[in-house]
């Protein structure tokens, strides 16, 4: 355990932004497998609705680095094929 006071509010600190951190990672992983679900069940209106809120999870996550900045660029990258390539296949 902490003994300084400068050492208790570096804990208080990374307990706090560890929590922060938690949900803004879930956010954008629930966001990513919903977007992949809908895809899945050929649900591509809704999924077009979702698009955004999905990028937007990545980029907030990203902003604030719980996730490098190319990992969210190579996850938006990589649904906006998959969309494209579902939508292709269903025509």
């Amino acid at each position: 355990m902490p003994i300084t006071p400068s050492a208790k509010k570096a804990l208080r600190q990374s307990v706090t932004r560890r929590k922060r951190n938690i949900i803004k990672k879930e956010a954008y992983k629930k966001a990513v497998t919903g977007y992949r679900k809908l895809i899945a069940a050929k649900k591509f209106e809704e999924a077009a609705k979702a698009f955004p809120a999905v990028f937007k999870a990545l980029d907030k996550a990203a902003k604030t680095k719980v996730i490098e900045k190319n990992k969210a660029s190579r996850l938006k990258s990589r649904l906006a094929q998959l969309t494209s390539r579902s939508t292709k296949a269903s025509s």
